[in-house]
C-alpha cells in the first residue's frame, strides 16, 4: 500500500518476485526432464473431504515438492518449515470475537446502517440518546428503513424497535393485542475503542471487553492519523495477504507517492518473533540491512498493524503505524478500516486536504483490484489449499505463509476459509447486493472499469463511490461542495456572458468576460475534483 505508507519514505519499500500461482501446472503437457527447473513427481496432491472441510491427505507431492535442491534455498513450504510453525488445530469459534464495524465519525446521525460479518446482516444506528446499537438485520431490511424519535422503523410495514430491540409498534395489530415476544430484535453488543466502532458476534456468551484491540501509539502524546474505509471486491483473507505483503509494493504501485518505486525492488529479510493460536508477530526489512527495522503484528479475528520507531534530530524516538481492521462480508467481499499515523508531524499531509489523501488511497486498491479479485475466483474454482497455487520465496512471502498457516489451525471454527494445507469451502456464493440506480448507471454498471457514462453511481464494488465516498462522511461532503460550486459558478459565467452582450463599453465588456472566464475556470477545477475523487484509476495500457 504505497500511498498509506508515509513513515515508509525514510525507508523505501523492497521488493522481492511477487508468488508465482501454479493452478494448472501439474495438469500440463510433460516436457522433457532437462528442461524441467523443477523436478517432476509422479502423482499429484490428494486431499480427502470430511464434512464441510478439504483436508491434506499427505500421500503424494504437491507444487511445493516440485523444486531441487537449490530451490529449497529461496522457497518456503518444507516440511522442517511446517514443523516449526505447528501444524495441529486449535480450539476456536469465530463469533467469540470482536470485528470493526465502521469508523465512528462516519457512522449516520439521522439513519441506520446495513453491514454484515461473514454472512450474518446487521443493522447499526444511533438511538435517541446517540448510544450506538447493533441488531440482527430481517428479511425485510431494517437498515433501509428509518429513525422516528430515536426508534427504528421498518419502511416495510412500519414496525418500531426501540434500542435493546424491543418491538413497541405494530400497526397492523389490533389496539388491544400485545405485541409478540418473537417480533424483538436480536441484539449484538457494540463498542466504541480508539474511534472504531466494534462488533461481539456471540449472541450465546458475554462480551470479553479485555479482547478489543488496543493500539498504544494511538495514545501517545502529538499521534495523528488519517483513517479511510473501504469496501472492497474480495474475500478478507486476500485482503489480508496483500496487506502483509510489502514485496508487491515497488511494482504494483511504482510512482503512486514518493514511497514505491520500481527500481527499490530487492530480496527483503524477515524474522518470526512470535506464534500463537491467535496470530504472529516478527520484523522485517531490506535482507541487506542487518537491522530490520519494521515491526508487523497480526492478531485475530483480523487485525493487523506495522509498526516502526525512528530516532530524530532531538535523540527522541518517533512512532509510526500503520493499521489494517478488515472485516469479513461475506464469500467474495470485505471492508477494510485503514489508519496511517505519527507522532512526528508532517508540513505536507497538514497542507494535502484529507480527501486528497484518500482518492490517492483510492487509487492503491484500483492498482492491485485486478490482481486480487482474480485470486478470489481462482480460489472457489480450483478447490485446492494455497500451497498447490502458491510458490512462496523466503524472501518476499514469510507473513503469507505464517497467515496461510495460521488459518490452518483456526479455520474449521469459522464458516469458511482457505488454508496452506487445508480450506473449507463457503456454503453461500458470493451476492453484491445491488441499490436502486437509473437506466445509464445500471447499463454502466456491467463494466466500471472501463469508465462509462454513469459510473459514480454504478452499484458495483469496483466502484470507487460505492466502495469510498458512501462510507466516508467527510469525502461525501466534499463532493456535494464542489458539485454545487460548478453549478453555481457555471450559472455565474452564463449570466455575466449575457451581460457583457448588453453592456455598452469595451472596458466594461472585457471586465465582464474576464469575469466569466473566471468562473467557468472554477466551474471546470470543481468539476475535475469531483472526478478525481470518483473515477477509477485504470492502467494505462488497459484504458479503451
Amino acid at each position: 500500500m504505497a500511498s498509506l505508507r508515509p513513515f515508509l519514505s525514510v525507508s523505501p519499500f523492497s521488493h522481492a518476485p511477487k508468488r508465482t500461482r501454479f493452478a494448472n501446472v501439474l495438469n500440463a503437457p510433460s516436457p522433457s526432464a532437462s528442461s524441467l527447473p523443477f523436478k517432476l513427481v509422479a502423482a499429484r496432491k490428494r486431499f480427502v473431504v470430511r464434512g464441510d472441510a478439504v483436508v491434506d491427505a499427505g500421500t503424494t507431492a504437491s507444487i511445493g515438492d516440485l523444486k531441487d535442491d537449490d530451490d529449497q534455498a529461496v522457497i518456503l513450504g518444507s516440511a522442517t518449515d511446517e514443523e516449526l510453525s505447528g501444524g495441529s488445530t486449535v480450539e476456536y469459534d469465530w463469533t467469540e470475537e470482536w470485528y470493526p464495524l465502521y469508523l465512528t465519525r462516519d457512522v449516520p446521525e439521522d439513519a441506520p446502517l446495513g453491514l454484515t460479518v461473514f454472512d450474518k446482516q446487521l443493522v447499526l444506528y444511533r438511538d435517541g440518546t446517540g448510544e450506538l446499537r447493533c441488531h440482527e438485520d430481517r428479511l425485510a431490511k431494517l437498515s433501509e428503513g428509518q429513525l422516528i424519535d430515536g426508534k427504528l422503523e421498518c419502511l416495510y410495514h412500519g414496525w418500531q424497535f426501540e434500542g435493546e430491540g424491543k418491538c413497541v409498534k405494530i400497526p397492523q395489530l389490533p389496539s388491544d393485542a400485545k405485541i409478540p415476544r418473537t417480533a424483538c430484535l436480536r441484539t449484538y453488543e457494540v463498542r466504541d475503542s480508539q474511534g472504531v466502532v466494534w462488533v461481539w458476534m456471540s449472541l450465546e456468551k458475554p462480551p470479553t471487553l479485555k479482547k478489543i484491540p488496543w493500539f498504544d501509539n494511538f495514545e501517545r502524546p502529538g499521534f495523528r492519523d488519517n483513517s479511510t474505509i473501504h469496501e472492497l471486491p474480495y474475500d478478507h483473507s486476500i485482503l489480508l495477504e496483500n496487506l502483509m505483503d510489502p514485496a508487491h509494493v515497488p511494482i504494483s504501485h511504482d510512482r503512486t507517492d514518493f514511497s514505491a518505486r520500481r527500481e527499490d525492488a530487492q530480496p527483503l529479510g524477515f524474522e518470526v518473533t512470535e506464534r500463537t493460536n491467535r496470530g504472529f508477530a516478527g520484523r522485517w526489512g531490506r535482507a541487506k540491512e542487518p537491522a530490520l527495522s519494521n515491526f508487523l503484528r497480526f492478531e485475530a479475528p483480523c487485525v493487523l498493524q506495522n509498526n516502526r520507531e525512528i530516532p530524530n534530530e532531538k535523540g527522541a524516538v518517533d512512532y509510526f503505524t500503520g493499521l489494517f481492521l478488515c472485516r469479513p462480508t461475506g464469500q467474495g467481499k470485505s471492508m477494510l478500516i485503514v489508519r496511517f499515523g505519527s507522532t512526528r508531524s508532517s508540513l505536507l499531509l497538514k497542507l494535502l486536504p484529507s480527501w486528497f489523501i484518500h482518492q490517492n488511497a483510492c487509487k492503491v486498491f484500483e492498482q492491485d483490484m485486478g490482481f486480487l479479485s482474480s485470486q478470489n475466483e481462482v480460489l472457489m474454482r480450483e478447490k485446492v489449499p494455497t500451497k498447490e497455487l502458491y510458490l512462496n520465496l523466503r524472501s518476499s512471502d514469510t507473513w503469507v505463509l505464517e497467515y496461510r498457516r495460521w488459518m490452518d489451525k483456526v479455520g474449521h471454527g469459522m464458516p469458511y476459509y482457505f488454508g496452506h494445507a487445508t480450506i473449507s469451502l463457503p456454503k453461500l456464493p458470493a451476492v453484491v447486493e445491488h441499490a436502486p440506480v437509473g437506466l445509464v448507471a445500471g447499463a454502466s454498471a456491467s463494466a466500471p472499469a472501463k469508465g462509462g457514462i454513469g459510473t459514480m453511481h454504478s452499484p458495483n464494488l469496483s466502484n470507487r463511490y460505492f466502495r469510498h465516498i458512501i462510507h466516508c462522511r467527510s469525502c461525501s461532503n466534499v463532493i456535494k461542495s464542489f458539485q454545487t460550486w460548478n453549478k453555481a459558478l457555471s450559472a455565474i459565467a452564463v449570466t455575466l456572458v449575457a451581460l457583457a452582450i448588453l453592456v455598452s463599453g469595451r472596458q466594461w465588456k472585457a471586465l465582464v468576460l474576464l469575469s466569466a472566464a473566471l468562473c467557468c475556470g472554477g466551474a471546470y477545477a470543481c468539476s475535475a475534483i469531483v472526478a478525481l475523487n470518483t473515477t477509477n484509476f485504470i492502467r494505462t495500457h488497459r484504458r479503451l
